[in-house]
């Protein structure tokens, strides 16, 4: 069901950072903006995000997650996630990372956010929202939502 594990983090420098991921990938990227890049890489199966933006308080890591065949099992996996307590966010056809894509969103017990998702075709503009809101492309949405799991709880 997965196709691919999906890395996202954030850099300040789009060129210096294309230069490094292309010569350690050994591969052109897939995508280029001003803002962004993707490699997607067959061996192993990575979907490798660059996301321009300062770092310094929330850290390199943007977000972690699996890229799917399509949106039936980004549905499949969001019901899974609700049966076991676990997620979070459901955005179905919005667009980000210059993409049109459905997908679900959960934290894991540190806030790590992970996304299941599906691109259904390319877009030219980053998000759904006002393009200088750097918060509402490639990161989960904010929603004051409790979440337990066994002993875990966290508010969010």
């Amino acid at each position: 069901m997965i196709k691919r594990m999906h890395v996202s983090i954030n850099c300040t420098d789009l060129v210096k950072s294309l230069d490094f991921y292309r010569s350690f990938f050994g591969v052109e990227p897939s995508k280029i903006k001003d803002n962004y890049a993707k490699f997607e890489l067959e061996e192993p199966a990575l979907h490798f995000s660059l996301n321009v933006r300062a770092f310094e308080k929330e850290g390199v890591l943007n977000h972690l997650g699996f890229q799917v065949n399509g949106t039936e099992e980004v549905l499949a996996m969001g019901e899974r996630l609700r049966q076991s307590g676990l997620l979070l966010i459901d955005e179905m056809n919005t667009t980000c990372c210059y993409a049109i894509q459905d997908k679900v969103w959960v934290y894991d017990p540190d806030g790590n956010a992970w996304e299941i998702f599906y691109t259904k075709e390319d877009s030219e503009f980053e998000s759904a929202g006002d393009a200088k809101d750097l918060s509402l492309c490639c990161a989960p949405p904010s929603a004051p939502v409790a979440i337990e799991f066994g002993s875990f709880k966290r508010e969010v």
